[in-house]
């Protein structure tokens, strides 16, 4: 009987301190889940401040692409009396008392005009900002305004229709003042336009950047170089396919995520089990049936 009672003394000093044990771990878990809950509670406001400051952004980069639409018109529009005479060598116009006589005599032998057929109000001319290109470069093109929108229209229709003319040799052209993003948006068009040339498709480049082309009986507009070498290549021409550079609104919407959790009392902290109850089923699985003794 001694040796059962020091066993069952062992045995309840052992179940005491396996007591204080769970206790302690129960503490440890209830501290845990309540860091956890905070860290869950922090990540779900950074979550929903990377969201609004996302949402801002968007609507940031849709404004400046309004504002920028609206820049590119007023500049546009601020050069509609202005015209670009491309091919005049440098330094021809070193003889004239100013750009301005320069060009109205340029513009009146190469083109035909009378002094009595145009009265041509030139209010100031000088050569595209930038210094002088070395010898064997194109010469920088002559930026020229006029007073009126009619006497530079007229003038670009009789160049047109002669094709541009010969100055002293030199192939003299005329063009509308573009804006240099417009420019560059026209000049991508150069392989399409060298391809069409070859291939002796009719086409016109349209006001701002867009190409009109001729197929036989069809007629097709392309608002950009993409539509136009898409389609160019579906109908057999060989023309490099230009692929859509990625926008910073497009770049944005792919490294958006959405909302982990649905607000507040909707998280998995507010579903969490009772945290004793993990350990207690674990530790059921483990429990002993207390040992039966038959007596003698």
């Amino acid at each position: 009987m001694a040796e059962w009672e020091t066993v069952l003394q062992e045995l309840r000093g052992f179940r005491q301190e396996n007591n204080a044990h769970l206790g302690e771990i129960k503490e440890e878990i209830r501290k845990m889940n309540t860091r956890l809950d905070e860290a869950e509670d922090r990540i779900e406001k950074a979550e929903e401040r990377i969201l609004t400051t996302e949402d801002a952004v968007t609507e940031i980069i849709k404004l400046q692409i309004k504002l920028e639409d609206k820049l590119m018109d007023l500049e546009s529009r601020t050069r509609r009396e202005n015209i670009r005479i491309y091919g005049v060598p440098e330094a021809a116009e070193r003889d004239s008392a100013s750009m301005g006589d320069f060009v109205e005599k340029l513009l009146r032998e190469g083109l035909a005009l009378s002094q009595d057929e145009l009265d041509i109000h030139i209010e100031r001319a000088h050569r595209s900002l930038g210094p002088p290109p070395p010898s064997d470069a194109p010469p920088r093109s002559i930026v020229v305004k006029f007073l009126s929108f009619k006497t530079k229209e007229l003038l670009l229709r009789k160049a047109w229709q002669k094709r541009g003319f010969t100055w002293n040799g030199k192939q003299v052209n005329l063009d509308h003042d573009y804006p240099p993003l417009i420019l560059k948006k026209r000049r991508e068009y150069a392989d399409v336009r060298k391809i069409l040339k070859e291939q002796q498709i009719p086409f016109q480049t349209l006001f701002p950047a867009r190409l009109r082309v001729k197929y036989g009986d069809e007629t097709k507009i392309y608002n950009t170089v993409v539509e136009a070498t898409e389609d160019m290549s579906s109908r057999g021409y060989a023309v490099r396919v230009v692929k859509s550079p990625e926008t910073a609104l497009e770049h944005l919407k792919q490294l958006t995520w959405s909302r982990v959790r649905g607000g507040p009392g909707s998280g998995p902290a507010n579903k969490r089990r009772d945290p004793a109850a993990g350990y207690k089923e674990k530790l059921r699985a483990f429990k002993r049936s207390s040992p039966t003794h038959k007596e003698n």
